[in-house]
């Protein structure tokens, strides 16, 4: 998943149905001179719901959904008959879809799961026909209840990739040419700088066909967290995956100082992200002989677990997947 259609990121003026209003009406009949109160009830208008969909990449499908309204609801009618409910307006969006509601941007839903339903603005009720009012003091009530009106709001839905890893790297380092070598996805590979400008996924098949998925985020640079480069556009994707895979090249001029940067703007944006279990992958190993190697890895000082790969030779990959799945299952 890639491409120019990524949108991660809608807003749309959304109205859930008015509820209809309630009869007011008498029964009516040949040999009923004087029937009592027969009104029906009004029918509830429409909701606004949110639905999860794992069939779903992105927002993409709801980009120029500028304004959504459900139905309303229909007025009671006489024989207590109530009015037909307004139709639902249900919106399928991809897991890890977040809801905020409001210029202030208030959050109202997170979608996580596939089929999961949330109610973003519930339609109005529908109003209570006149049979409802009559007593023994008021045997023909002539008034009934109006609908209630129903609910209008910004919503913005913002989509938060969720996946099993997360592939962390300056722009170049290596992270797309490791997708497309294990999975299927095809992203952009060029060598110049942030040739990524839309997350990637691609599933990962692993022994006795197991799989995981695996995220390529566009490469961060030093003030990303500040709005930076890419910036704030894509570090939240970053936010809901299992395990970080750090990617830094062997060419590198200093790799401990790569692996600082990284971390650095991973905290700044979220402190939260330090929790995530991590690793790192040394790339473009073909450069190396075993010789130097060896004295590459006796001078990184940073204390992360890491392993030598080449996406080109395939070097080092089958030993990668096995330190990460055990990550994401651990």
């Amino acid at each position: 998943m890639s491409s120019p259609n990524f949108i991660d990121h809608v807003r749309i003026y959304a109205k859930s149905g008015h509820g209809g209003s309630g009869s007011t009406h008498f029964r009516r009949e040949k040999h009923v001179e004087k029937g009592g109160p027969d009104g029906g009830d009004g029918g509830r208008g429409g909701h606004i719901i949110l639905r999860g969909n794992q069939n779903h990449w992105t927002l993409l499908h709801l980009r120029y959904r500028k304004h959504i309204k459900a139905e309303n609801g229909e007025n009671g009618a006489g024989a207590k008959r109530t009015g037909k409910q307004g139709s639902d307006e249900i919106l399928d969006v991809p897991l890890g879809t977040i809801a905020y509601l409001g210029e202030d941007q208030k959050e109202k839903a997170e979608i996580t799961e596939h089929d999961q339903e949330v109610i973003i603005l519930e339609g109005g009720q529908g109003g209570l026909g006149n049979w409802h009012f009559r007593n023994s003091m008021r045997q023909t009530p002539k008034f009934s209840q109006p609908g209630e009106p129903g609910q209008e709001d910004l919503l913005t839905l913002e989509l938060k990739l969720l996946a099993d890893v997360g592939l962390v790297g300056f722009p170049n380092a290596g992270k797309s040419t490791l997708l497309s070598v294990v999975s299927a996805a095809k992203p952009k590979i060029a060598d110049y700088a942030f040739t990524t400008l839309t997350p990637n996924l691609g599933v990962v098949s692993y022994r006795e066909d197991q799989s995981f998925v695996m995220a390529d985020i566009p490469g961060i640079i030093e003030g990303a967290a500040e709005g930076k480069g890419l910036g704030h556009r894509f570090l939240r994707h970053i936010e809901r995956n299992s395990v970080l895979l750090f990617m830094i090249p062997v060419d590198a001029e200093d790799i401990d100082e790569e692996y600082r940067i990284l971390d650095t703007e991973l905290k700044k944006y979220n402190p939260e992200l330090s929790k995530t279990p991590r690793f790192m992958a040394l790339t473009k190993a073909d450069l190396l002989d075993e010789e130097l190697k060896e004295e590459l890895a006796g001078s990184i000082k940073t204390k992360i677990p890491y392993v030598f790969i080449s996406s080109v030779t395939g070097y080092g990959i089958p030993e990668l997947k096995d330190q990460l799945w055990a990550r994401i299952k651990g």
